[in-house]
């Protein structure tokens, strides 16, 4: 299985990916675990959640981030301070 990813990209690069057509998602402050079912490309714009993994793997997630989550990843996602994103899957 894949590992979570993230980069910071460039305007330019979330032109080119088209993240203003992406689904929004927000979140208030709350710790769940979620499963991804396909992979998901996420653009966070506000927020700060900390993603742990099964295998022990803890992620950082905030505000400018273009997040890769792998098909078949299992995880519980702290959101610390309210999340907003826009995501799309495969």
């Amino acid at each position: 299985m894949g590992k979570i990813t993230i980069e910071k990209p460039s305007p330019e690069q979330l032109q080119a990916l088209g993240v203003e057509s992406w689904s929004p998602w927000e979140c208030e402050p709350s710790t769940f675990d979620w499963s991804y079912d396909t992979d998901e490309t996420a653009y966070v714009k506000e927020g700060l959640v900390t993603v742990r993994c099964p295998d022990g793997e803890e992620v950082e997630i905030k505000a400018g981030d273009l997040v890769k989550f792998p098909q078949g990843l299992s995880c519980t996602w702290e959101v610390k301070q309210t999340i907003r994103k826009v995501y799309k899957f495969g």
